[in-house]
């Protein structure tokens, strides 16, 4: 059986992973994902108990209890980049003998719900909208660097959406990973939209803003709004679900993510004060996860 190098998988002095600082009987189950590490504390304000409360560089962890449940929170920060990093240990925490730096014989199984803000891309999704990802459509490449990714890509959503955006960017090519089918059930039920999320790999140009660099493709919000596949239209951007939904596949994990829509990127407009909004979301997740 392989061992680990150091190099691959560093764990600090304190027994902790690298870049978390957690050590692996901090972590929990059910783990809820933010991108905000003051999110964190406002998550972890309904525990009733807790165990650790950790933070190193933009990541923030928090393992407590809520009604009986064991669950951890951590703060990811922005972009798909960094999603590699916390799924990585975070599974490496769950999965791997730290002592040995071997994989444990006995598979743990992660469920991980992200709660993030994201703008909304169709009338039906408007401000205060909450939407759960069916799909993740990918901007960022990061699967892609995975082997065995096809096998969890909707191959036949991606070529249809390749094909109806006239896909313009040479080298990029954008994927489509579903959520997983019984998580997703379990957060939405049936008071949250379901939609077809874009994880863009950039806030400004990648998800069509135009400050003073000009645009690659102008139109590209536009046939973004106009994609149809049978009924199915893409709802919303944000950047960190399509790692997240990949990577979490190919390891065996549930995931999944759920949106509280602050910008309105049909009518251009935009709440600043959200804070209501996504206190409800993360009570509703808290409950159902």
């Amino acid at each position: 059986m392989r061992v680990i190098p150091q190099s691959e998988l560093i764990i600090n002095s304190d027994g902790s992973v690298f870049h978390l600082h957690i050590r692996p009987e901090q972590l929990a189950g059910k783990i809820i994902l933010v991108g905000d590490p003051e999110r964190v504390d406002m998550v972890a304000s309904y525990f009733e108990e807790i165990e650790c409360d950790i933070s190193s560089r933009e990541f923030h962890t928090v393992t407590g209890t809520y009604k009986g449940k064991r669950i951890t929170v951590v703060s990811h920060g922005i972009g798909t980049d960094n999603i590699d990093i916390v799924l990585t240990e975070l599974d490496a925490l769950a999965n791997v003998d730290f002592t040995t730096r071997m994989v444990k014989d006995e598979f743990t199984q992660l469920s991980l719900v992200r709660i993030g803000t994201s703008g909304g891309l169709q009338p039906f999704v408007p401000v205060g909208t909450y939407v759960a990802a069916t799909r993740s459509v990918g901007f960022d490449g990061v699967i892609y660097f995975y082997a065995g990714n096809e096998t969890v890509r909707d191959l036949v959503f991606e070529a249809e959406l390749k094909k109806q955006l006239a896909w313009p960017f040479k080298g990029l090519l954008p994927y489509v990973v579903p959520s997983d089918p019984s998580l997703l059930e379990q957060i939405a039920q049936q008071d949250i939209v379901r939609g077809n999320t874009i994880a863009a790999n950039g806030f400004y140009g990648p998800q069509g803003r135009e400050i003073r660099l000009k645009l690659e493709d102008p139109l590209l919000n536009e046939k973004i709004r106009a994609f149809n596949y049978h009924g199915e239209q893409i709802t919303n951007f944000e950047m960190e679900s399509s790692s997240l939904a990949g990577l979490a596949a190919l390891m065996g994990h549930r995931a999944m993510t759920v949106c509280c829509i602050i910008a309105g990127r049909v009518d251009k407009n935009m709440n600043t004060d959200y804070q209501g909004s996504i206190t409800d979301l993360i009570e509703k997740v808290l409950d159902r996860i």
